[in-house]
């Protein structure tokens, strides 16, 4: 994650009022995201991965009220317009392949380990 990711997804409309944010909906976008790549597959699991990796989230984010609990990620995300999700998803996959010069980014880590199935894998392809 880097400048990258928040330029990517710092388009993403926020749906809340302002006297409702307390947490940073990039910082949200951050945490839901870099969870769920790294294996959290719940609303717990996320707010846990937060709390485990709070200081490597911190190097990208402000985290300033520490990390969102798993019914307020929920209620975020759910609110968010999901073609505005993919769509800034998908622009920051092409920018990484464009980067790397990669035609594939594994998402779930089964192509580093060569045990995957094209069919149950998460690939982007340019």
């Amino acid at each position: 994650m880097n400048d990258s990711f928040l330029h990517h997804f710092g388009s993403i409309a926020d749906p809340r009022i302002e006297r409702c944010k307390k947490h940073r909906l990039l910082d949200i976008l951050l945490l839901a995201i870099s969870a769920v790549v790294s294996g959290a597959e719940g609303w717990e699991d996320i707010e846990d991965f937060g709390h485990s990796k709070l200081d490597w989230l911190r190097k990208y984010g402000d985290f300033e009220a520490g990390i969102p609990r798993h019914d307020t990620i929920a209620r975020v995300l759910r609110r968010l317009k999901p073609d505005e999700i993919e769509s800034a998803f998908q622009s920051w996959i092409s920018s990484l392949i464009k980067k790397t010069g990669s035609d594939i980014i594994a998402i779930d880590g089964k192509t580093a380990r060569r045990s995957f199935t094209t069919k149950g894998s998460m690939h982007f392809i340019q």
